[in-house]
């Protein structure tokens, strides 16, 4: 018997902890998991999962509005109320996080809640309790970053956004990339005089580029406002709760909410590492080898505080490699090409493989096919809303590289495109493939011409 109390300590009961703490422990591993506030972590509670079922909720007006062309009547009556949504969102977050502790609990996984301290290499303190372990295995995930200026203490970030107490009718939300996007169209599609303030000329970095721009001008379309190369330099607090944001340029805004959306960083504040010599990066994450081992031989880490595609299936495919790793004693190998993300923004984009701009780069002579149409509904309804389908391809061996995709759906048709491209299927296998009529992704195997060089 080992003279620890566990074989494995967990921290952090995200997706990435929860899967390594549940496999562990089903391998036969005493396993204990620490976590301070919910589980489920980032995705289940302030991200992924929350912010779907807002943009659900998002895209109702449009679908109102869209009905009457197709003889349905009575919708003008519809409003939004916010509490409704919020609370109802609340209770499936608490009805998850009960399954998330279920399940560990289930699979022998002995819960420690409270704020873990690594107190030695294979020790962790907890509210004044101390637990060692063989190994430790860090899966805290990221934090929303927001920067230090005047009048920074106003503003919300996503942890935040989902339990307002008042709905905002205008809102600010600050950053370029996903949840920044997302955000915008929530609030947009929710009613809100919604502008997006980006540092940059085009949001959305390492995307392709005329996704970025195709993006852009469907957001414009929204009536959302968008200032690019610009720069939040002051809020003030005005009586009532307004917020004055004054901006790089001059400008003046009066909104009602600021979300910041600029970024994450790891969340390991407090935690212990630093004092054990455990080695991060100059961004915070965690420094691991192929074996997701610190320099500190008896901690792992995993997920974002990494460093790696902060994604929650990235996360849940280093857990089940780690484990599968202690077991065999064999390389935790996993495949970081082509992994495929959406952003649900309206309309979605869905992508998967190389940019046209990374093709490029990287001496690839490419072929490009891209389709841009109004989908079939909107023939009916008029809604000037446009997809946009893209192939890159490699000319001399005849792959698809590279699938991009914006438009409804986006992510569950990128799925499919993803199996397609990690089997190595060329163009001709698209051109061979019988399409589903009619669909919007039966335009991916119907594409037979190359955008002219």
């Amino acid at each position: 018997m080992s003279d620890f109390d566990f074989d494995l300590i967990v921290i952090g009961a995200g997706s990435g902890g929860v899967r390594a703490a549940r496999m562990a422990a089903a391998a036969g591993m005493r396993v204990a998991v620490v976590e301070e506030r919910y589980m489920g972590g980032t995705c289940v509670n302030v991200g992924c999962v929350p912010k779907k079922l807002f943009v659900y909720a998002s895209a109702y007006r449009e679908a109102f509005e869209d009905a009457r062309a197709y003889g349905w009547e009575g919708q003008d009556g519809a409003r939004f109320i916010w509490p409704t949504l919020r609370d109802n969102n609340a209770r499936e977050i608490t009805r998850l996080n009960g399954i998330y502790r279920n399940l560990l609990t289930g699979a022998g996984v002995h819960i420690i809640d409270g704020r873990a301290q690594v107190s030695g290499r294979h020790q962790v303190s907890v509210r004044n309790e101390t637990y060692t372990a063989e190994r430790l295995l860090v899966a805290t995930g990221g934090w929303p970053f927001v920067p230090e200026f005047p009048g920074s203490e106003f503003v919300i970030t996503s942890n935040e956004v989902f339990s307002l107490e008042v709905f905002p009718h205008r809102v600010l939300v600050v950053g370029g990339g996903y949840i920044a996007v997302e955000f915008a169209g929530i609030f947009a599609g929710l009613g809100a005089e919604t502008h997006l303030s980006y540092r940059r000329d085009l949001f959305l970095r390492g995307f392709d580029n005329d996704v970025r721009i195709f993006v852009r001008d469907e957001m414009g379309k929204k009536g959302i406002h968008l200032h690019f190369n610009h720069q939040v330099k002051a809020i003030e607090k005005l009586e009532g709760g307004a917020l004055r944001v004054t901006g790089s340029d001059g400008e003046v805004l009066e909104v009602d909410a600021v979300l910041y959306a600029t970024g994450r960083k790891p969340n390991t504040k407090g935690l212990g590492l630093d004092a054990l010599g455990v080695v991060t990066h100059k961004d915070g994450t965690i420094g691991v080898d192929d074996n997701f081992r610190s320099s500190v031989t008896s901690i792992y880490a995993l997920g974002d505080v990494t460093g790696g595609p902060e994604l929650t299936p990235v996360a849940l495919a280093e857990a089940m490699a780690l484990v599968r790793h202690w077991q065999s004693g064999e390389t935790a190998e996993i495949d970081y090409n082509n992994i495929p993300t959406a952003v649900f923004c309206q309309p979605n984009i869905g992508t998967v493989g190389l940019t046209e701009e990374e093709a490029r780069q990287a001496g690839i002579a490419v072929a490009i096919y891209r389709s841009d149409f109004r989908a079939m509904r909107h023939s009916v309804s008029g809604r000037d809303e446009r997809t946009l389908m893209k192939l890159i391809v490699d000319k001399e061996s005849d792959r698809v590289v590279g699938v991009h995709m914006v438009g409804p759906d986006a992510g569950e048709i990128i799925q499919g495109m993803a199996v397609a491209m990690k089997a190595g299927a060329t163009k001709s296998v698209f051109d061979q493939t019988i399409g589903i009529h009619p669909t919007a992704a039966e335009e991916f195997v119907t594409m037979r011409t190359a955008v002219p060089e």
